[in-house]
């Protein structure tokens, strides 16, 4: 190789203390992912910056952002990154087409995906499915993950999104407490509980069952549905959980639907991964998923 195709290519620890940087915004968490101290990465970056004549953060005391150079050069470099990680798993594993790391939001994974694995395995014995629980976002172009299950709109870039199914939010609460629920009106006596990052859920559902002046007063927001579950089967109120979730507590009686009405907005589960990845393993698990949302558990 010579010199000046030699200069293009910059050492492989510059490169990834920049992505990791890049993602995570931050030289202290980009060290906390490699095991490095920030003072390796800060120089790692700085050596970088060096090597290609110009900054890639502005600086601001301890906070650092990219700048516009450095963020057209993280879309460039971290798609190139995460294809080298993908060949080298593949050149160490002779099996490894033949294995999807898959990550998953935690609650569709525990108690939708999961469950339902072992009748993918049945069909494609040879199919290796590895999941992670991951509640960050997943930028497919720089991961080492081979897709996503991903719940919103179909807006990630870069990404082929396949919608699985939108969620439907019902009200459930314990058998105890159903006994003195007769009509909608009924749940403002209880409890209410929901989840943090939707707030106003009780009182989108109360306007959905006709109910437009409801004086919703909440009790308690938690971070998970499955808390929301726990607590809810315990007798400690009524909330609103995407019936997916629970559909074992309500096949059981655990958890009661005492109502028909339920939430569903324009927002589903989707199945993304990198534009024109499709066929062979991946697209072995994209079919049967198509085919398992029809299902029952």
């Amino acid at each position: 190789m010579n010199e000046s195709n030699r200069r293009l290519l910059p050492p492989m620890a510059m490169l990834l203390s920049f992505a990791a940087a890049a993602r995570a915004g931050s030289f202290s968490r980009a060290a906390a992912e490699l095991s490095l101290t920030q003072g390796a990465v800060s120089r790692q970056v700085a050596g970088l910056e060096q090597w290609l004549g110009h900054s890639l953060f502005d600086r601001h005391g301890r906070r650092v952002t990219l700048n516009s150079q450095g963020r057209a050069y993280a879309d460039a470099v971290a798609p190139a990154l995460a294809d080298i990680r993908r060949a080298t798993r593949n050149a160490l594993s002779p099996d490894a087409e033949r294995m999807i790391e898959l990550a998953t939001l935690p609650g569709f994974g525990m108690r939708w995906l999961a469950p339902r694995l072992p009748r993918f395995n049945a069909i494609h014995p040879d199919i290796r499915v590895n999941l992670t629980a991951q509640n960050e976002e997943i930028d497919l172009r720089s991961s080492e993950f081979d897709a996503a299950i991903h719940f919103g709109h179909p807006d990630l870039p870069g990404a082929e999104h396949y919608l699985l199914f939108h969620e439907r939010v019902v009200p459930v609460l314990a058998p105890a407490l159903a006994a003195a629920v007769q009509v909608p009106r009924d749940l403002l006596a209880l409890p209410l509980l929901t989840l943090r990052g939707r707030p106003g859920a009780w009182a989108d559902w109360f306007a959905h069952a006709g109910i437009r002046d409801a004086d919703v007063r909440v009790r308690a927001a938690h971070s998970q549905f499955l808390l929301l579950a726990q607590e809810v089967a315990a007798e400690g109120g009524a909330a609103l959980i995407p019936s997916f979730l629970i559909e074992a507590e309500l096949a059981a009686g655990v958890l009661v639907q005492p109502f028909p009405v339920y939430l569903q907005g324009d927002r589903g589960y989707y199945l993304v991964h990198r534009a024109g990845a499709v066929g062979g393993a991946l697209g072995h698990l994209r079919d049967w998923l198509h085919r398992e949302v029809s299902r029952p558990l």
